[in-house]
């Protein structure tokens, strides 16, 4: 199944052959050809025939969701009858949303052949991760400067496609509606910038790959991704 944010009034509809049945607080049925659809407004060219077989042959439940700062996608397992959930921000890029899919269809993979027993992102993983990318790197799904840069990523790939810089700043380049701003790891420490929700926070020091923040506001304190984009502000505004 396929929720989309913010979908149109719900339809009355019989659920009939061929159909997906969406939850009825979310979305109407849609026929599994309208599912294709969807999935390519996602994704990059040359890539949903695959993806679509895939979530056929596993019966996945995919959602896309509203954007999460604390990441980019996610899995859950199957259990007591329900099926293997994923879910990916809306806000991807279509490469982004490709290696993001696939480095959770690849979780789906590692539990259905170990169950528990492999590490969330052991070699287990990184070996299913990389043979589910291999065909689109092989079809050229990415431009050549990316597809070179997510080779060498494959090779020993991380838990999340941001905590490589380089990955990172290279599909940051296809993003269509960046905010203003800059990067957050341009910011001098204890600096003063907002967001672009209005939230404003002062910039502390940096925890192994991720920048320390405290909420202004709140009080609370947060951790940036480096590549996070962020609105300076003069110190004496907070």
């Amino acid at each position: 199944m396929l929720f989309l944010k913010k979908p149109e009034k719900p339809k009355t509809a019989t659920v009939q052959p061929g159909v997906i049945k969406f939850n009825k607080k979310t979305c109407p049925p849609v026929i599994m050809d309208d599912y294709q659809s969807i999935l390519q407004k996602y994704l990059p060219e040359n890539s949903p025939d695959l993806i679509f077989e895939w979530i056929k042959q596993y019966k996945i439940h995919l959602r896309i969701t509203r954007t999460r700062r604390s990441k980019l996608g996610d899995y859950r397992q199957a259990h007591n009858g329900s099926p293997h959930r994923i879910s990916i921000n809306n806000n991807l890029n279509k490469y982004a949303f490709l290696i993001t899919l696939v480095h959770e269809i690849a979780h789906l993979v590692v539990f259905e052949k170990y169950g528990s027993r492999a590490k969330p992102h052991g070699k287990e993983w990184k070996l299913a991760f990389r043979n589910l990318m291999n065909p689109f790197i092989i079809e050229r799904v990415f431009p050549d400067e990316l597809s070179a840069i997510i080779y060498q990523y494959l090779q020993n790939a991380a838990a999340s496609s941001n905590t490589n810089l380089l990955l990172a700043r290279a599909l940051k380049k296809y993003d269509e509606d960046e905010i203003s701003g800059i990067h957050i790891e341009e910011l001098d420490e204890n600096r003063v910038f907002k967001l672009s929700n209005g939230k404003v926070f002062r910039k502390l020091e940096k925890r192994r790959k991720r920048f320390k923040c405290v909420n202004i506001e709140t009080g609370k304190y947060y951790l940036f991704d480096p590549l996070a984009r962020v609105i300076p502000l003069e110190n004496e505004l907070a």
